[in-house]
């Protein structure tokens, strides 16, 4: 049998990438995890202003991986979820103000085991948690180090790596983002189209407790997510026309306060943006398949979608439980982890889940991103008839929460 230096490479460092090291480190995998960036620069503030909501299932995950222990004070509780259709936000909290949806934990309880329905997290803070448990696992991580070339005989890979050593296992991982190497390597397709709005993301500071409360109002520019952080900050998602998008971004912070204010409203008291700002194009993405040759992609790597409702990264940390059991399943059976039925079945039971969030996003922003009468009086008749029903409410929080369908264990909080 030919000997490999790694049971997996993987390429990106990212939440999904370093989250499905540290997992399939977790069921016995010897795994080689690299990136082009030095790890620290991931950590500084300025590298990703984003702050993401992790579904509880996925919080699970990272619980059983080591992460959560080193996340738990940094991670706000999301308590609640209003969803608005109005002029202005805030308008789900008083009646005759606009459609809204309202979702609360409680209503789920007996299924989410008492958690919250999700966990507010600063991306840096995030990888600050991932890092520290790379550190005490047994993942080698090689950073900064890039993919210069990869090559396969169909029996394994070896990737040429930029500080001019090799290493060769059985299967590479993508999750290397919309740009992945791995992905041209393996010559899988993609699909997908820019939206003509980008992403403002900023910090915000608040006069008012926010009470673990997550905003999404829709209005008729666009839609403005207000999501609870701790020390009574909020994470501000603020969708533009992209002209407009990149003035907020270079505008004094004085001015882009005062836009915030008429957009914002006064529901949550004064409200002060913390520098830095970012902003990000928005678009959709995705792979003709989650499996090629001796690789399998994972995150954005295989799927980039609208961050409305804010399960991007959750689909990535999915994919990497998903995946990591895969493995570890198939070498206790004695199957060799790269061949094509393995990586198969990997597909199969991400593809649904995927397309599926892909779609239902996709087609929440043609609904939304419009201010027609008519399209407006059929989406308010809408929520207003999901709010009504509980078992609807109960379904969209379950699914929000990552707790339906066919789960793996690391989701349901079990060790591989």
């Amino acid at each position: 049998m030919k000997s490999f230096d790694a049971d997996v490479i993987v390429a990106g460092a990212g939440l999904a990438g370093a989250t499905f090291a540290l997992a399939a480190a977790h069921g016995g995998l010897r795994v080689v995890l690299v990136d082009p960036l030095p790890f620290s620069a991931q950590l500084e503030p300025t590298f990703d202003g984003r702050a993401s909501a992790i579904a509880y299932s996925s919080f699970r995950q990272w619980r059983v991986l080591g992460v959560g222990e080193h996340l738990t004070e940094v991670a706000q509780p999301i308590r609640r979820i209003l969803v608005t259709d109005g002029k202005r936000p805030g308008a789900a909290s008083g009646k005759g103000l606009g459609a809204y949806l309202r979702f609360d934990a409680e209503e789920i309880a007996d299924r989410s085991e008492g958690e919250p329905l999700g966990w507010m997290i600063e991306n840096r803070q995030a990888r600050v948690g991932l890092s520290r448990a790379l550190e005490a696992s047994s993942v080698e991580l090689r950073t900064p180090v890039g993919l210069r070339s990869l090559s396969g005989d169909g029996f394994d890979v070896t990737a040429e790596l930029s500080d001019g050593t090799s290493v060769s296992a059985p299967l590479i991982v993508g999750a290397e983002g919309r740009a992945s190497v791995v992905r041209d390597w393996a010559g899988i397709g993609v699909v997908g189209w820019p939206y003509p709005r980008s992403g403002v993301v900023a910090t915000v500071r608040l006069e008012q407790d926010h009470g673990g409360v997550a905003h999404e109002v829709f209005l008729p520019d666009g839609a403005l997510a207000i999501l609870p952080l701790t020390e009574q900050r909020a994470s501000l998602v603020w969708t533009e026309p992209h002209d407009r998008a990149r003035a907020l971004k270079t505008a004094s912070l004085p001015a882009f306060n005062a836009h915030l204010k008429r957009r914002f409203g006064e529901f949550l008291g004064h409200v002060e943006a913390l520098e830095p700002r970012f902003v990000y194009p928005l678009g959709l993405q995705l792979a003709e398949t989650l499996a090629g040759p001796r690789a399998a992609l994972l995150g954005d790597a295989g799927h980039a979608i609208h961050p409305l409702a804010g399960q991007g990264l959750n689909l990535g940390l999915k994919d990497a439980a998903a995946l990591a059991e895969t493995l570890v399943e198939a070498r206790r059976l004695g199957e060799d982890i790269g061949s094509a039925p393995v990586l198969e079945r990997y597909d199969r039971w991400r593809r649904f889940d995927n397309l599926a969030m892909s779609a239902m996003t996709d087609g929440f922003d043609r609904l939304f991103a419009t201010d027609n009468p008519l399209v407006r009086l059929v989406r308010d008749t809408g929520m207003a008839a999901v709010n009504r029903l509980e078992p609807a409410r109960r379904f969209f929080m379950q699914e929000a929460g990552g707790a339906v369908g066919d789960l793996p264990r690391l989701l349901r909080g079990e060790a591989l």
